[in-house]
């Protein structure tokens, strides 16, 4: 792997300055005007993200080279299609809190700016290690191979992400909260005292939810850069271009049904790729007396684009094969009067639903701040 980009503090700040720009951009639009998110406004955001983020890698190309630049592209590939997997629990979220659909946008754009922060520092804290223990190679490297082999052989759709779980349960224990939306407030005054919204509640499950997908995002990427400016890049640009494609995507993402497999030889591939770095770094005295094991290969940038690359142009292409078939069987039964097996369709949660399933209204923001 290239050494780390000579990265001064002035492009940091520069760097944080734009991406917190772009949001704060973002969140003004939202706020002037709440409303459904269409599919035509999410794919011109995406566009525009992805053009930041290409734009972005031109410019580690010029200044950094070609290897900082293959880096960059493969860790934000990477981290853009784990994010797609992730797309499930949002909508599982969004669906168990009844979320007005004029107001996911802001939901998702508070949540992913929580999330940038928490990986902000777990980037850091991630960068420091690697530089001064190489046995963090393996750890790493251990997640990676065990997530993969959960995603390929463990994959039971029994067991049911819990959106009220965690951080969430201990937020409605600490504090009271409301019943109802009131708009797009966070909190209310309601009989003297200061209650939270389902409003608050969804931006914590979301960024709660993040978190915890970090705990494969950021070692998938650590395995292919050490750089910590490429690895924060990669993931804000992935991050903020996350939201749109909620809204673009929708129910589409259950039809990429081999998804989680292309994930799982990813994650193993990169979880081989860490191990093969931690053996050419090692310096565990039970292994190889201490010493470096140089006749173990390396895998260089170029090499891990090209395999990610093609392992998702395959699981894409053989999932819309097997959708459109499934689809062309079902309407062949149709006609023929066979029963149909209905497949479960994520569908955008209507305002008449309450955060427990049951049919509440929209109050007209009665309560006072």
């Amino acid at each position: 792997m290239p050494p780390p980009l000579s990265v001064p503090a002035w492009l940091w700040a520069a760097t944080i300055a734009t991406l917190l720009g772009l949001i704060l951009l973002d969140l003004i639009i939202v706020n002037r005007r709440p409303h459904k998110v269409t599919i035509a406004e999410s794919a011109r955001w995406i566009v525009f993200y992805i053009g930041c983020a290409v734009a972005f890698g031109a410019g580690v190309w010029i200044f950094g080279g070609d290897e900082h630049a293959a880096a960059y592209i493969t860790g934000y590939i990477t981290e853009y299609t784990l994010s797609v997997d992730n797309l499930f629990i949002f909508m599982l979220i969004m669906a168990n809190f009844a979320v007005p659909a004029i107001h996911q946008h802001r939901v998702l754009l508070i949540g992913i700016m929580m999330a940038l922060v928490m990986r902000g520092i777990f980037i850091g804290v991630g960068a420091q290690a690697v530089q001064r223990f190489s046995w963090v190679f393996w750890l790493f490297g251990g997640i990676l191979i065990y997530t993969a082999w959960k995603f390929a052989f463990n994959n039971n759709d029994d067991e049911e992400y819990d959106p009220n779980g965690g951080v969430v349960r201990l937020v409605r224990r600490l504090f009271p909260v409301t019943d109802t939306y009131h708009g797009s407030r966070l909190t209310i005054k309601q009989d003297g005292r200061r209650m939270l919204t389902p409003m608050f509640i969804v931006i914590i499950a979301i960024g709660g939810a993040d978190l915890v997908f970090a705990v494969d995002s950021i070692p998938a990427i650590f395995g292919i850069t050490q750089d910590a400016y490429l690895v924060f890049a990669a993931n804000a640009f992935a991050l903020m271009g996350l939201r749109q494609l909620y809204f673009l995507l929708g129910g589409l993402v259950e039809k990429l049904v081999y998804l989680t497999y292309g994930l799982a030889v990813i994650l193993g591939f990169i979880g081989v790729k860490l191990v093969l770095h931690a053996l050419h770094e090692n310096e565990l005295p039970f292994i190889n007396g201490g010493e470096h094991v140089t006749w173990v290969p390396e895998i260089n940038n170029w090499v891990s684009l090209a395999v990610i690359v093609t392992v998702l142009t395959v699981t894409t292409v053989a999932s819309m094969i097997k959708s459109r078939r499934d689809t062309r069987r079902a309407a062949d039964q149709s006609v023929s009067g066979q029963p149909v097996s209905e497949q479960p369709v994520s569908e955008q949660p209507v305002s008449g639903q309450s955060v427990s399933g049951q049919s509440v209204s929209q109050p007209a923001d009665q309560a006072s701040n």
